[in-house]
């Protein structure tokens, strides 16, 4: 019986044999083609990533010396750098360098500025969160301005849903206080209140605020100026 056993085992060797060198036989020339192009692809994954890293050290660079150079007051220069940055850099760092160049404009020409964050807002090509970030950004510059009508609207878009609902809430109150209307700044915090999303430390700001709307409108008397002094006499 054992010797029958043996039989049948070295018969079912020598015919797996006989199969894997048919098939090297009909397809060994696909094999080595296939084992090429392995190596090739890890290989070249190997030198992507190489290229991505060195791409990516080389425009933290920029964008530092960018920065640098903001800092300084070089204001040319650094528009520049971060124009280089928006035209070549990785998909990251262009953004960084869109936001910050449009933060600096803002310090020169507050209108520009904001001009340049509605321009990232309106790109279609980003993220939601990115182009409401972007709006934010345009609409807290543009409370500042002459007309602050196109700033409310954007906040008050922003504060009907979005991640940066919040802080659009909490700008609409303050804008609302600031004018004296002190319905719609209750309106506002009332609102931020029961959303059980609002952070911690915005609420502590809020307490604050309720306390204000409460007090209702402050009507500010200049005071009654003293009658100035008779002048010391002249003694000859």
């Amino acid at each position: 019986m054992a010797e029958n056993n043996e039989f049948i085992r070295e018969v079912n060797e020598d015919y797996r044999r006989d199969k894997v060198a048919e098939i090297w036989r009909r397809y060994s020339g696909l094999i080595i083609a296939a084992a090429i192009l392995l190596v090739a692809g890890v290989g070249g994954w190997r030198t992507w990533q190489t290229s991505q890293r060195n791409a990516a050290e080389a425009a933290s660079e920029q964008f530092d010396q960018a920065n640098r150079l903001a800092r300084e007051g070089k204001a040319t220069e650094a528009d520049r750098a971060f124009d280089a940055l928006e035209a070549q850099g990785p998909a990251g760092y262009r953004l960084l360098a869109r936001f910050r160049s449009a933060a600096e404009a803002a310090k020169r020409d507050p209108a520009a500025g904001a001009a340049e964050f509605e321009t990232i807002a309106g790109d279609t090509a980003l993220g939601d969160g990115l182009r409401d970030l972007a709006r934010l950004r345009a609409a807290l510059i543009r409370l500042d301005l002459p007309d602050p009508a196109p700033a409310l609207a954007s906040l008050q878009g922003l504060a009907a849903g979005s991640s940066f609902r919040h802080t659009a809430r909490e700008m609409l109150g303050l804008a609302a206080l600031r004018n004296g209307q002190i319905d719609e700044a209750g309106r506002w915090f009332d609102q931020l209140n029961a959303d059980p999303e609002t952070p911690q430390n915005l609420r502590q700001r809020i307490e604050v605020y309720v306390a204000l709307v409460a007090g209702g409108p402050v009507t500010v008397t200049a005071a009654k100026p003293e009658p100035a002094a008779p002048p010391p006499p002249i003694t000859r």
